[in-house]
């Protein structure tokens, strides 16, 4: 052993000198602080520091304007009698021109459907009414960003219970007369909730259903002895599962996966590890319609239909590019931790294009060869008088039939989801299909649970007798068999505590936008943009207030904002939104639910790393590189049109 153990003591020595560097304030925020000051310095520029720069509006973006107008007018003026509630569950819920398809937005949506309301009422709020509920908002912000700073309570108890007291507090200003009524269970948007069930379901159970399974072989393919290629395993895997299946559940599974794999390796910092697995996680899941709940929300909303295939054409090259920028910056950022014993970044890439080693990795590698040596070793000797296979499946490379079962549905899945079915209906179905088949894997095909009881030297029991009362021995027949059902064992696994953290959320930002003051914050940041926000240069400007409004009010209100303050948007500004409201959530670790995700799932398992004031300085420059390369691309490459068929300016 000492041939593994003095390397170590090495690298630890080696490495010593290495933990000063993050202690320099300059170091640490520098990044970020030069990001920002590019942001507002390229804006500046395109756009001059008054906003003189703004372009007019172009001939296009008025009659866009001048036919919004007029099919709001006639939807204004449409009686009750004339909306025909229908539900086109083949176009996802968007109704087909016999229906009055084209007569469809908003608020008509609202009163056919009864949901997704966002009915413009505050005119209704008195000022003390605007600014106690945004405060109220803002103060469960903190909380929600800061959960451990008074009470233990949990991000998810912390939104119910903010959610809750919006409720509250808006009966007491209805009887005050400083606002209006607040419909709580009208801003709660089910199509996430459903989403995020679904695929927390599928997802569960593509885990839990055999040991040795397809998850077990994920898992297993992300461990390396090398740092920087674990970390570059974890990017791919989170950010090709986050476009597939979508990023809360991938990082709901994962998380516990890195941080076993960090004490595994026992690497003193795992913030590189679980940054990995969250950034990559959104951007991944920008790629596709379903890869995360504001996607979803965006193509319920949409004017204008957007099929599975369209959104991800437009977004692969962006999603491309925001990968590769966020990998580099995650290898140069972390570089002392991914590359240990590297005298700086032209090593660095020597290493990762050369193949070159530093004694501290032979180290590392030596070690985890002469550990898993150790571990096969004892493994055998344990199991000379034991019939492995008996209670162990064989892992000689082959898949099993569960195995080849998992990757059925999960093909046919992502096929119902390229087709355009229904992605809540699937991605449910998809789960309960796999609890049916792990219920009879589990009564038909698992070894019965042994029920024999032992005495303190461990010798068998016989099985108790039963007596009437008269004394007789009862003799029953063969013993009923107690059945372990699905509530019992793996749906209890479902993140229930994630769908009330959604719900409460719902509930508190629903209650501040009724105020108005994000859509004022809006409008008075975007200025002269604001009727042609997706047009090049205000796009740029554009992006940058989503990712403000994201990290503020979260990506999935804000597009519900947007729905309801541009109703008439075309497939192309839907593009632009989704990417970086998307993009926008790896700012802050409040900007998405993912990151909340991996800091609750690590903490768990006993790793709090993953906070708000180590995220940030990471976050912060990659996410602006991220979102500001991506948008580049996407303003010159799309396929979505740039005008709405519906409203009938594409002419």
């Amino acid at each position: 052993m000492n041939d593994i153990e003095t390397p170590s003591k090495t690298t630890a020595k080696n490495a010593q000198p290495t933990k000063r560097r993050p202690s320099s304030s300059l170091r640490k925020w520098g990044p970020a602080m030069l990001a920002v000051i590019g942001v507002l310095a390229l804006n500046a520029y395109l756009l001059g520091p008054t906003g003189h720069k703004i372009p007019p509006p172009s001939d296009r973006a008025q009659r866009r304007m001048q036919l919004s107008r007029e099919r709001t007018t006639q939807i204004e003026e449409m009686e009750w009698d004339d909306v025909k509630v229908h539900r086109n569950f083949n176009q996802f819920r968007n109704l087909s021109e016999e229906e009055g398809g084209v007569m469809e937005y908003t608020r008509r949506r609202h009163r056919a459907l009864g949901e997704y309301v966002h009915v413009d009422v505050s005119d209704q709020f008195s000022i003390f009414g605007k600014v106690s509920v945004s405060l109220i908002y803002f103060a469960f912000w903190v909380f929600l960003m800061f959960p451990n700073w008074f009470l233990p309570i949990g991000r998810p108890g912390i939104a119910l219970g903010g959610g809750l007291t919006m409720v509250v507090y808006r009966y007491i200003l209805t009887l005050s007369g400083d606002g209006p009524t607040f419909y709580a269970e009208k801003v709660i948007i089910m199509e996430p909730l459903f989403l995020l069930f679904g695929l927390m379901l599928t997802t569960i159970y593509l885990e839990k259903m055999e040991r040795g399974g397809l998850f077990d072989k994920l898992r297993e393919s992300l461990d390396d002895p090398i740092n920087w290629k674990r970390s570059a395993k974890i990017m791919a895997m989170s950010t090709i599962g986050s476009a597939a299946v979508m990023n809360d559940s991938v990082v709901l599974i994962f998380s516990g996966v890195v941080v076993d794999l960090c004490v595994r390796h026992k690497v003193a910092n795992s913030l590189p590890y679980l940054l990995s697995l969250a950034t990559t996680a959104n951007i991944g899941s920008a790629l596709t319609m379903t890869g995360n709940p504001q996607n979803i929300l965006i193509v319920s909303l949409a004017y204008d239909d957007i099929s599975w295939m369209e959104f991800a054409s437009n977004m692969v090259l962006p999603v491309f590019a925001a990968t590769a920028i966020n990998t580099i910056m995650m290898f140069a950022y972390y570089g002392s931790e991914l590359f240990p014993g590297s005298s700086g970044f032209a090593e660095n890439v020597g290493i990762l294009f050369g193949g070159n080693r530093t004694p501290e990795m032979l180290a590392q590698e030596h070690a985890y060869y002469a550990r898993n040596s150790n571990a096969n070793a004892n493994l055998e000797e344990s199991n000379v008088n034991i019939d492995v296979t008996a209670t162990v499946p064989a892992d000689n490379g082959q898949w099993s039939l569960w195995s080849k079962i998992q990757v059925c549905v999960v093909t046919m899945f992502l096929c119902f989801f390229a087709a355009g079915f229904d992605v809540c209906v699937v991605s449910i179905v998809a789960g309960c299909v796999l609890m049916l088949v792990n219920a009879y894997k589990r009564q038909h095909y698992d070894p019965k649970p042994d029920t024999t009881q032992y005495d303190a030297d461990g010798n068998p029991l016989p099985p108790k007798k039963t007596y009437d009362i008269d004394g007789n021995e009862i003799v029953s027949a063969e013993e009923e068999e107690e059945l372990i059902t699905e509530s019992e064992t793996t749906l209890t696994e479902v993140d229930y505590g994630l769908l009330m953290l959604f719900i409460g959320q719902f509930m508190l930002i629903g209650s501040f936008d009724d105020t108005g003051v994000p859509q004022a914050f809006f409008f008075a940041t975007m200025q002269g943009c604001a009727d042609q926000m997706t047009s090049v240069p205000c796009v740029y400007w554009f992006v940058a207030v989503i990712t403000l409004l994201s990290n503020i009010a979260s990506n999935v209100p804000v597009v519900q904002m947007l729905a309801a303050t541009f109703p008439y948007a075309t497939p192309y500004d839907w593009m632009q939104v989704s990417f970086s409201a998307t993009i926008a959530g790896n700012l802050t670790m409040l900007g998405s639910a993912a990151n909340m995700i991996v800091a609750f799932q690590a903490a768990k398992v006993g790793d709090r790393t993953f906070t708000s004031e180590r995220h940030a300085p990471f976050g912060v420059p990659s996410t602006i590189l991220a979102l500001y390369g991506g948008t580049f691309l996407l303003t010159l490459v799309h396929f979505s049109p740039e005008c709405s068929e519906k409203l009938g300016d594409c002419e």
